[in-house]
């Protein structure tokens, strides 16, 4: 059985937070029903990588139920009252306050439907100067600072995926569980709010406390530990990139006596501890790479393995594939196309066997109002 069967969730969303959030309830088997506009959620039409569907929906929708609903018309409305009395959670990521011009707002839904969790999610929040602003992943991450200490010291860098789209969702996902344990007790359901820019400024913690209170947040460095060294990574003979972990004296002198073979680094005035080291980062990288260049990655690596440090290979996303630790699922498009993906990353002993795939753009409306009418 899984944990979440039974619960229902209207799920109004689109992109990719929202839909992140109910996906990871319907693998926990929940029912998400998902309220879509006639044009559908716009990320159906993101790309084509998914064999011939778009890779964002495939991956973000598995599993719910689609149904074409305009709660603005009299009837539409209606069957949205419908629904929702009889719904367990209500995500929804519209803009601010237009689900409560619409009729529905937090406190109205308590009234017929007291056990209901709401949770709304936003760009900057329901309210104040900033919350009418159009929020995207790639806007987040300039506005919360994100790319200011990605990237490299000659431009600073968007970080590869959504992640505060995915933050957001996740954060929402756990705020959901959350309210679902306290209701338990209560028995009454919950609002919880939650933004990309608040996720995104949470994880800016460190820097922030560098800037504020400390003598400047970190620089861009790359493929580089802004406060740690060696912290990066170095290329081999193969022209292989390995990155390796060096976290305190104990490792240094390993790297050194037991990978790199060198009596002269380890005792060099200038690398004698980590913040020294730091501070002549430049030069300790030339060291560290006139050695790693006369091998190749493989013999790097396994000198590394050996000698218990931490290390990693530079892979690409073809690469991914290939890694002993990556595990996949079987996602299908809404055409039935098959698809594997990175598995859930809860592993369960109880795995869910459910057939599941992504639906048609209003697939199961009929069926919905039927039941629910």
């Amino acid at each position: 059985m899984l944990p979440l069967e039974g619960l229902i969730v209207v799920a109004i969303e689109q992109a990719v937070a929202a839909p992140l959030c109910s996906a990871r309830l319907a693998q926990a088997g929940a029912r998400v029903i998902k309220i879509e506009r006639k044009e559908g959620d716009f990320a159906r039409r993101y790309d084509t990588a998914a064999k011939g569907e778009s890779s964002y929906f495939t991956w973000l929708n598995q599993g719910k139920e689609s149904i074409c609903l305009d709660f603005k018309d009299s009837e539409g409305s209606q069957f949205l009252w419908t629904l929702l009395k009889r719904a367990d959670v209500l995500i929804q990521n519209l803009s601010p306050g237009a689900l409560a011009r619409a009729g529905f707002s937090t406190s109205e839904l308590h009234k017929v439907n007291r056990r209901l969790i709401v949770c709304n999610i936003s760009g900057y929040g329901n309210s104040g100067e900033a919350a009418d602003k159009r929020a995207y992943d790639l806007l987040v991450q300039a506005e919360s600072g994100l790319v200011s200490v990605s990237g490299s010291a000659e431009a600073p860098g968007r970080i590869g995926v959504s992640v505060c789209d995915i933050g957001a969702g996740m954060t929402a996902y756990s705020a959901v569980l959350e309210a679902i344990i306290k209701r338990q007790r209560s028995g009454q359901g919950e609002e919880v709010s939650v933004s990309l820019f608040d996720v995104a400024a949470d994880w800016m913690a460190v820097p922030y406390i560098h800037a504020e209170y400390g003598t400047g947040a970190p620089k861009q460095v790359g493929l580089k530990h802004p406060s740690i060294a060696p912290y990066g990574a170095f290329e081999c003979s193969d022209g292989k990139l390995v990155l390796i972990s060096i976290q305190n004296e104990r490792e240094w002198v390993r790297l050194c006596e037991k990978v790199l073979l060198s009596v002269e680094i380890l005792n060099t005035d200038a690398y004698a501890n980590n913040n020294s080291r730091v501070e002549n980062r430049d030069a300790l990288e030339r060291d560290i790479t006139a050695i790693t260049s006369r091998m190749t990655s493989t013999e790097f690596q396994s000198r590394l393995q050996q000698a218990n440090i931490a290390y990693g290979a530079v892979n690409t996303a073809d690469q991914l594939s290939d890694h002993p630790a990556f595990r996949t699922s079987r996602y299908v498009t809404s055409e039935g196309k098959e698809v594997y993906l990175a598995a859930h990353p809860v592993l369960r002993a109880d795995s869910d066997q459910r057939e599941l795939r992504s639906p048609k753009l209003g697939e199961h409306t009929r069926a919905i109002i039927d039941e629910f009418s």
